[in-house]
This record gives C-alpha cells, sequence and structure tokens, in this order.
C-alpha cells in the first residue's frame, strides 16, 4: 500500500468555500490524502453545518473525509485532536485579513509553532449576501419624486 498523507483541516465559516476546496484538491492530486475537517464551535447548527462541509468535500472529489466539531477557540480544538503520529500536515482557511478573527489571532504561525509540522494558509472571500426580496414596484409622484422615500415611509 502507497503511503497517504493525512491532513488535518481548521475551517468555520470558510469550510465549504470554493478556495479551500480547490486547494484540498491540489493537495489531493499532490499525492494520496485523507482529510480531517476540525470545526470550531461558534453558535447552534455547527454539527449541520460541519456536515455540509463534509458533503461539499466529497462532492468536490476527495473521497478520505471525516471530520469533528472542536472547542470554541480554534487554538483549543487543533490542540484537543492533535497527534503527531497521525497528522503530516494542517490547512488552515480563513476569511481575508480586517475580516478574519483567526488572523488577528495569527492562528496559522501559532500552530505552526505548536505542531512542528508544515501549516498551509487558504484565504476565502466572505459569500456576498444575496437579498431575493421583489423590489417595490416604484410609482410616480411627478414634482413630489424628490420627497418619494418621505411619502412611503412607514
Amino acid at each position: 500500500m502507497a503511503w497517504e498523507f493525512s491532513v488535518l483541516v481548521v475551517a468555520n465559516v470558510t469550510a465549504t468555500s470554493e478556495e479551500l476546496l480547490t486547494m484540498l484538491r491540489h493537495r489531493s492530486d499532490d499525492g494520496a490524502c485523507r482529510f480531517t475537517l476540525v470545526m470550531p464551535r461558534s453558535g447552534a447548527g455547527a454539527p449541520e453545518r460541519l456536515e455540509q462541509a463534509l458533503e461539499a468535500m466529497r462532492e468536490s472529489g476527495l473521497e478520505k473525509v471525516s471530520g469533528r466539531v472542536g472547542d470554541p477557540d480554534p487554538i483549543v480544538a487543533v490542540m484537543e485532536l492533535w497527534d503527531p503520529m497521525e497528522f503530516d500536515e494542517i490547512v488552515v482557511s480563513t476569511l481575508p485579513t480586517g475580516v478574519s478573527r483567526w488572523l488577528g489571532l495569527d492562528l496559522p504561525r501559532r500552530l505552526e509553532k505548536l505542531t512542528s509540522v508544515p501549516v498551509r494558509h487558504v484565504v476565502a472571500q466572505p459569500r456576498p449576501e444575496v437579498n431575493w426580496e421583489r423590489p417595490r414596484e416604484s410609482q410616480d409622484y411627478g414634482v413630489l419624486s424628490p420627497f418619494a422615500a418621505v411619502i412611503t415611509r412607514r
């Protein structure tokens, strides 16, 4: 049997991002891999978000994936699961600088120091909020049009 790399993936709101899935597919192309996603608990619905993320990974072509919801603190979540005999590297997926709390904690560098394995960092762009509400029909108020916002306010 050929060597199989074991990659610990740390992600939360970016766990289903195209940037992360693309990076994991490229990593898988480099050699046989199995991926373990640790998702720090944040709010209700963490188990459901974890299952959605694992399903997205499988749908993107990653075969060997598993996951676990961890401690709300991402460092604690990783260290509770960390086993140097089990994992070969870590992938951390964050939002961009200025938006990411994890980058404020310097999470990728701290995990590299704590585990002594390579840590790859993926930056995923936040998904834009989509408003599916149909816009109200505009009315013609004639000369009062500049005051339409005041007239229609309730």
